[in-house]
């Protein structure tokens, strides 16, 4: 006997209702700013025909405040589990049109249901947030809500990669979701992220501001620091994200997705040697040797927009994944600074939690001075670096191209920090200080005596190189694995990534340390 007909058009009609969510005209009225709605956004981010929708015929349980008897379809988020690049992601995505994609009890317990699921089954969540906030008819189970997701969030830190797509409004403690994942991409049209806006900033304290000025993409971006990328529209965000999960694995017992090339290329880069300046005193750009470095110059660059004296991101070395590290000589002479440290720091924790190897290109005079640094903690900021370095068990593969100073030194992953491999350029020095600096204080009465204190200052800084920030006195030392032409470097990269990926590496029994923040 077949299914009753009746049944099957009530299931029909009642998937058609929800999947209208707020109404055609919302819908429409959206697609003439040029967004996506909830659901094209889902459709755009997956393999066609691979969402599998959870929730669907959800609806809010609010019968306060005038709420009762109107419909909320999904109650206002959709969710399920779709595949990119055949590997499933979890996602979730608000729906504004919906009572504003404000989150309520059933709202908040689709998002958790969904990432309980993912942690069980190891695998990533994507957040896409468009939302006016907690449902203030909800009241205190608006909160109990948000504390929720919050909550697994926490969990799910270092299980599985979580990444938030800022989409349109995300504001006050609807914030902190996204602040506690691994990634936030975020659209330079229709999106805010803020906590206090405009008009609460006017009443506390007097001061007039723009949305522009606290909560645009822009600003997270470049100011703040707390967008990792940012996209000039939905397409392009859904795209990022795309991309960047196919550098990450799954979960954190899985390898990320290598591909490594069948033979092993050794063969020279000449190109590397002419982009090194003949003038030591000659800043170097760094995105340069990354782009020679990285598979078909292929590198997705973490951050770029926010302390550009550190570069941090993913890419491939002959189809290894791995995360780069890197000092910007052309930005603040690539110094470290409270900013870059806090970038560098998150970053290498991201990379060890899930077992992407780490290559540090070192070209540093030491640490950022300045009143404003050291009454802004830059102690307590880069002493990040070292732990996060120190605390990191993945490879770590060092390359020291030129400069490497003093603290700043260490804090660039040296041997001494647990760098299993280090290689140096020609041009490599390793020191205390600079040479011209040292020989200022070491040879302060020579110079002053000469009859040419500046001649004698060069002569003396020459020596000084030679003897005390030479790259074979490091490799005479075992301070280092190889000194090396640049030519060679991604050849010696490639090697170097491919002997150290069976890596094991136990640490003393502990529930974690205590990093400083």
């Amino acid at each position: 006997m077949a299914i009753e007909a009746r049944f099957l058009k009530e299931l029909e009609t009642r998937r058609k209702t929800a999947r209208a969510a707020g109404g055609e005209d919302k819908l429409e009225a959206r697609r003439a700013k040029g967004l996506m709605n909830a659901r094209e956004r889902v459709e755009a981010l997956f393999q066609p025909g691979t969402f599998m929708e959870w929730g669907l015929h959800a609806d809010h349980d609010c019968h306060d405040f005038g709420m009762e008897g109107k419909p909320m379809p999904g109650d206002g988020v959709i969710t399920g589990v779709g595949y990119v690049d055949g590997r499933p992601v979890a996602v979730f995505s608000q729906d504004f049109t919906v009572g504003g994609g404000a989150l309520g009890r059933i709202h908040s317990k689709k998002i958790c249901d969904l990432m309980d699921y993912a942690m069980r089954a190891g695998i990533p969540v994507v957040g896409i947030n468009d939302s006016g906030g907690a449902r203030i008819q909800e009241g205190d189970d608006s909160l109990s809500g948000y504390g929720q997701v919050f909550y697994r969030n926490v969990l799910a830190s270092g299980v599985m990669p979580q990444i938030s797509i800022i989409a349109g409004p995300c504001a006050g403690g609807a914030a902190y979701s996204p602040a506690l994942t691994d990634f936030i991409i975020m659209t330079r049209k229709n999106a805010n992220m803020f906590i206090c806006g405009p008009e609460v900033i006017k009443a506390a304290t007097g001061q007039t501001v723009t949305m522009d000025e606290i909560g645009s993409a822009s600003v997270n971006a470049s100011v703040s620091g707390n967008v990792h990328f940012t996209a000039e529209d939905d397409a392009e965000a859904l795209a990022l994200a795309r991309r960047l999960l196919a550098f990450l694995p799954a979960n954190n017992v899985m390898d990320p997705p290598h591909a490594p090339t069948p033979s092993l290329n050794m063969a020279p880069d000449p190109v590397m040697n002419e982009l090194v300046p003949s003038d030591a005193k000659m800043p170097l750009d760094i995105n340069k040797i990354i782009s020679r470095l990285v598979d078909n110059g292929d590198f997705l660059e973490v951050h770029r927009e926010w302390a550009k004296n550190l570069v941090v991101g993913f890419g491939r070395v002959q189809g290894i994944v791995c995360g780069i590290v890197a000092n910007q000589p052309i930005v603040k002479a690539g110094t470290l600074d409270i900013d870059s440290s806090d970038k560098g720091a998150r970053f290498i924790r991201f990379c060890n939690a899930f077992n992407i190897p780490i290559v540090t290109l070192v070209d540093i005079p030491g640490f950022m001075p300045g009143v404003a640094q050291e009454r802004g903690g830059i102690i307590r900021h880069g002493a990040k670096m070292l732990f996060a370095y120190a605390a990191a068990s993945v490879p770590k593969i060092t390359f020291i191209l030129r400069k490497a100073y003093g603290g700043a030194y260490l804090a660039m992953c040296s041997s001494d920090m647990g760098a299993d491999l280090v290689y140096a350029w020609p041009t490599a020095e390793i020191a205390v200080m600079g040479a011209e600096g040292a020989v200022k204080i070491l040879y302060k009465r020579e110079i002053a005596a000469a009859k040419d204190p500046k001649a004698k200052e060069a002569e003396l800084a020459a020596e000084y190189r030679d003897k005390f920030a030479s790259p074979y006195q490091a490799a005479r030392k075992g301070l280092i694995t190889d000194v090396i032409e640049p030519a060679q470097t991604r050849g010696t990269l490639a090697m170097a990534l491919r002997n150290t990926l069976s890596k094991r590496e136990t640490r003393p029994p502990k529930k974690h340390g205590n990093m400083p923040l």
